[in-house]
């Protein structure tokens, strides 16, 4: 959904789009950006090289010897050429206004060659003077999965994507995209925007905030340009929904790596853990932690406190899990006496335990049935803010291949559970030694909008931060 009036809104709700100075033989602009043209976009080309010019026309896309001759009003511009080409078609882009263009070109200011320096002031002061939306350099610019407009031929074209994500690094925005995708989850915009010397993260989070088509917003960030309009738009946006934020730059070496890639000046890592404190972002270190976390925030309902059920299939596990759990910060309560009266009227106490952790294996014994008597019983406990629950591949898949029913009977009443309470529940299951046929079935879970999380640990951390940010 736009957002009106916003200087951003042209930009990421584009009717016209242009790559300019796309080359073969692989065309990547052209080629990724096919899907836009596809759904009815204006896709065009600007290309004054005649050996390009043939590769370009053989995709469908009409190709231009000049900006000027564009028929409509330029939304969103790809510029692929060489750095020193860069200022004679930025001036060319205002000339039409041009509402904004992603410049994939590189060898500016990152390099700390003085001729890299000279030519990102002069971009910059361009733009400034401007008033010039411009992504970058440096960048792979913008994707938006809805619109059809991608920075890689390889990320999906969607339309239910609830994630907002912003990126330095351009190698971090595609594969949170790809990862994302293989998760079933999708993006709603992404901006990858490098060495950010107009459009600072500030601006795209502000953007992404008032987004009613983004419920999550996720970044990679190694430094920022306004360190107050950043903490201020971060607080904004963190109270109107969930900010995800991974840190590149977090050690002596890493701050010296961002330097190298985007120019970046890393901020202290304690004053910046402070910021995030203080403006109630959701702090991780990998795109792993990423992704699981945004996961569990949405496909599972928010937390209301700490307090976790947590089930397993058997002894070790059910030890493990816990353990996992605590570390991380959470809790695993006594439950109710009433719920250990009704559990005690069926549990099977005989190799399994139904204290919390529960250990109930022997007890369901691949029984739906059970499965939610049990659901229910921990459903109604007032000691109990979420739940978390172990699968073992070890021993499920041979069953599961066995009846592949008794996995979708199993899958229905895991989703019936979630659908019917209140609390946050999520799946834990290791591949263990069946990973191809785990990798299988987890669009099965997917499909029905059950989180699942690989390791305890992983799953113990996202449980964390979704808690930090549900109950700050």
């Amino acid at each position: 959904m736009a957002v009106p009036g916003h200087r951003l809104d042209r930009m990421f709700n584009p009717k016209t789009v242009v790559v300019i100075g796309d080359k073969g033989p692989m065309y990547m602009w052209c080629q990724g950006n096919l899907p836009f043209k596809a759904n009815g976009g204006n896709l065009y080309s600007v290309q004054i090289d005649e050996k390009e010019i043939p590769g370009i026309e053989a995709l469908g896309i009409t190709n231009y010897r000049s900006l000027a001759d564009i028929p409509e009003p330029i939304d969103y511009a790809v510029v692929a050429v060489p750095r020193h080409v860069s200022p004679y078609v930025l001036k060319d882009l205002v000339a039409v206004s041009a509402a904004g263009a992603g410049f994939f070109t590189s060898g500016f200011a990152e390099t700390g060659e003085d001729l890299g320096i000279k030519l990102q002031e002069q971009l910059t002061s361009m733009a400034r003077e401007a008033s010039f939306n411009l992504v970058g350099p440096n960048c792979m610019g913008l994707y938006l999965p809805k619109a059809g407009v991608r920075f890689s031929g390889d990320v999906p074209v969607a339309t239910d994507g609830k994630i907002g994500f912003l990126s330095q690094s351009g190698t971090h925005g595609i594969m949170f995209s790809l990862v994302a995708g293989a998760h079933g989850l999708h993006l709603s915009r992404c901006a990858s925007f490098g060495n950010a010397i107009v459009l600072d993260v500030s601006d795209y989070l502000e953007y992404l905030a008032l987004d009613d088509e983004t419920e999550v917003i996720g970044m990679y960030v190694e430094g920022v340009k306004n360190g107050r309009k950043f903490f201020d738009t971060l607080r904004m946006a963190s109270q109107r929904k969930p900010v995800v934020v991974w840190k590149g730059g977090q050690t002596e070496a890493g701050a010296r790596a961002t330097m190298s890639h985007t120019g970046s000046l890393a901020a202290p890592q304690a004053v910046w853990d402070g910021m995030m404190r203080q403006c109630g972002a959701i702090t991780t270190n990998s795109l792993d932690e990423t992704i699981d976390v945004v996961q569990l925030l949405l496909r599972s309902k928010l937390p209301k406190g700490p307090n976790m059920a947590l089930l397993a299939m058997t002894g070790g596990q059910s030890v493990s899990i816990t353990d996992a759990f605590a570390k991380a910060g959470l809790r695993v309560p006594r439950l109710s006496e009433q719920s250990y009266r009704e559990l005690g009227e069926f549990f099977n106490i005989v190799g399994g335990s139904y204290q919390n952790p529960l250990d109930m294996a022997g007890t369901i014994q691949g029984s739906p049935e059970m499965l939610d008597r049990i659901l229910r019983i921990l459903d109604a406990d007032p000691n109990i803010d979420g739940m978390a629950m172990e699968l073992s591949a070890m021993f499920g898949t041979r069953q599961w291949k066995a009846r592949p029913d008794s996995l979708d009977k199993m899958l229905d009443t895991l989703r019936d559970h979630m659908e019917r309470s209140p609390r946050p529940f999520q799946v834990v299951m290791h591949p263990a030694h069946e990973e191809t046929y785990v990798a299988s079935i987890k669009q099965k879970f997917w499909e029905r909008g059950i989180p699942l999380l690989p390791s305890f640990d992983r799953a113990a951390a996202a449980s964390a931060r979704a808690v930090s940010w549900a109950t700050r």
